[in-house]
């Protein structure tokens, strides 16, 4: 279950610390956004003039509102799974609710999922790159000649931040949310002084200005909103991380001061714009008086790392999922909090987010240049999660009419695929690199789940039936020698026996006195209960020594074998069981290209080439070294 109910009372501290890890990405969009709209570099500019101006701020604050208020906040966020949110929790859901004459359509949106997990992880390549390159863009403001100083100073930022990320974030955590909550604060009161300029801008807020804007200028409009759709980056960490901190303390986070923040921000650039239209060139920054801005531009980039630490986070985690649900090979983790199990640090997605996260800086060497990119990833995001969403409200909800939920579906989608349309037209301008990182992920999650699903057919072939084997041992056929001990053999599930233990008794004719066939088993739900977690069978024979045991584990479980062994007693086993002395046997499979035609060649070379990541079992278990014993057996593909 998750650490905070997603509606039980909802104290201070909570919603404190939802401020500083859930809306770091969301609550800086202000320092982009509206520059990126206007910007002269953009292939397809919008003209400054005061009907521009309004139509762009009051489509930026109903789009918030539509696509960060409705569609997160008050719907997507009542769709959890056991209290788990993002689009992870979405693609279990419709694995437990998608059977029969729907099974089909569900797998297919799973797999439209597994595209949109692929898309955050572009998501949290940018978002670190343009989040840190905007706020260190402030100091060309302060002294014209730091210009070429902002790339350097930026990597340096960079390759701190991920330098760090192995020492977790728990000691620096409590720090977030105050930081943050002077950051919004600090937008709001900024926002204010650009609005007493042109208290008019206010007006916005009307409907009629943003369908104006859009049905009267639709050519300016919609490449227009390649770039509006900045405002609503990180919507998707709001859903994502609402098993840490409760869907109320994230309400009322976004409603109190998050929401009201970053519109009076909006508002007050655009009145800022309306003043001086001559220099577009940062009214973020330019509503602080002069004196004012190096503080500005520090307290930003203080916020731009927390949203980018908030995303990195987020890419172990569903890195992490995704691997427990068979979508990527076994990855070492190392959990960095001793009373949080979500903190993680994943080595290997940390690696690669660096050097992809420096490349990108050094290549677009601009937030406006990354911007055309980022679109792309967002937009992808929202409407992949939006189609899920009302999939699974179909499923679940059965009380709600259809009807209802096909038009209030039609109209969301047909939002969120205007967006899309708009930031296709970017393809050429850095659009393409999302896509291409989210079509590559895709490759590599989907081969590496049929992969395994044909390396786990012929693997069965090759243990063959566990009951037929431990009859065979009950019948004493070959005879065979019992050795004092106890030993432990991880198993893939109760039908097949052990590679290990099948090698020893046909090989070497011995088996130990006590036998547990260990099957570790990731259920479709983010924790399992600890006493929901170990189920024993004798296996048909109680006065052999083999015992099976069926260990249970969430995807967002830590997946501790020897706390959970040391539940069982003498009564739930043949034998007492000796953990501290057990020897623990792993079966190794070595992958080989084969003749037969499972998978197109290149994907089995894919398939094999990422099998070398995965991490060695005996450290993912917490298995102790000295007594682990390996034994291979090969299985082509």
């Amino acid at each position: 279950m998750s650490d905070v109910k997603a509606d039980g009372p909802v104290r201070l501290a909570v919603v404190v610390g939802a401020l500083g890890v859930v809306f770091g990405d969301i609550g800086t969009s202000p320092i982009y956004t509206l520059q990126t709209v206007f910007s002269p570099d953009d292939p397809h500019p919008v003209p400054v003039s005061v009907d521009n101006v309004f139509g762009v701020v009051s489509t930026i604050f109903w789009s918030v509102m539509i696509i960060v208020t409705v569609t997160y906040i008050l719907l997507a966020m009542r769709a959890d799974n056991d209290g788990e949110g993002g689009i992870m929790a979405l693609i279990t859901l419709l694995r437990r609710l998608g059977a029969g004459r729907t099974r089909r359509t569900a797998m297919t949106l799973a797999g439209l999922g597994i595209f949109g997990a692929a898309l955050f992880f572009g998501d949290s390549m940018i978002t670190p790159a343009i989040s840190v390159l905007s706020a260190t863009e402030g100091l060309k403001l302060v002294e014209p000649s730091f210009d070429e100083w902002v790339v350097p100073i930026t990597a340096v930022i960079i390759v701190a931040l991920f330098l760090v990320q192995r020492r977790g974030t728990a000691a620096v955590g409590r720090f977030f949310g105050p930081v943050m909550i002077l950051w919004f604060v600090t937008i709001g009161v900024l926002g204010v002084t650009g609005i007493a300029k042109h208290p008019s801008i206010l007006e916005a807020l009307s409907p009629t200005y943003a369908v104006g804007f859009l049905a009267g200028h639709f050519g300016i409009a919609f490449f227009a909103l390649a770039a509006i759709v900045l405002s609503v980056t990180g919507a998707e960490a709001l859903y994502a991380d609402m098993g840490h901190f409760g869907r109320r303390a994230i309400t009322r986070g976004w409603l109190f001061l998050v929401l009201p923040a970053c519109m009076l921000s909006y508002f007050g650039q655009a009145a800022l714009v309306i003043e001086d239209s001559a220099n577009l060139s940062g009214p973020f920054f330019l509503l602080a008086p002069g004196w004012a801005r190096l503080p500005l531009v520090l307290l930003a980039t203080a916020a731009t790392i927390i949203a980018a630490q908030a995303v990195i986070t987020g890419a172990y985690s569903v890195a992490a999922q995704a691997a427990e649900l068979g979508y990527l090979p076994r990855l070492r983790i190392a959990h960095t909090s001793a009373t949080t199990i979500g903190q993680i640090y994943v080595p290997f997605i940390n690696w690669l987010l660096l050097v992809s996260v420096l490349t990108l800086v050094f290549a677009f060497r601009s937030s406006a240049a990354l911007a055309y990119a980022y679109g792309m990833a967002v937009t992808g995001t929202i409407t992949i999660m939006t189609l899920l969403f009302f999939y699974v409200a179909h499923l679940r909800w059965r009380k709600i009419p259809t009807w209802l939920l096909i038009g209030g579906a039609t109209v969301l989608l047909l939002i969120d695929l205007l967006f899309v349309a708009a930031n296709l037209t970017k393809i050429v301008h850095g659009a393409w690199l999302p896509l291409l990182i989210a079509l590559t992920a895709f490759t590599i999650m989907t081969t590496w789940q049929r992969g395994r699903a044909i390396v786990t057919a012929e693997r069965t072939r090759q243990e063959g039936s566990l009951s037929e084997f431990i009859e065979s041992m009950h019948d004493g056929t070959p005879p065979i020698t019992r050795v004092p001990g106890t030993a432990v053999f991880l198993n893939r599930g109760k039908q097949t026996a052990p590679l290990a233990l099948r090698a020893n008794v046909e090989h070497n004719h011995v088996r130990h006195e006590h036998v547990l066939i260990l099957a570790i088993e990731t259920m479709p739900v983010p924790r399992v209960p600890a006493e929901e977690r170990i189920v024993v069978d004798d296996l048909g024979y109680a006065d052999d020594g083999i015992s099976f045991v069926r260990a249970r584990f969430g995807y967002m479980d830590n997946a501790d074998i020897l706390g959970a062994l040391r539940q069982l007693d003498a009564d739930d086993t043949e034998r007492p069981l000796d953990l501290d002395g057990a020897s623990w046997f792993l079966s190794k499979i070595d992958l080989m290209t084969g003749p037969e035609p499972t998978m197109a060649r290149w994907r089995k070379r894919l398939f094999i080439a990422t099998s070398y990541i995965t991490a060695d079992a005996a450290e993912h278990f917490g298995l102790p070294r000295d007594r682990t014993v390996i034994m291979g057996s090969h299985v082509e593909v």
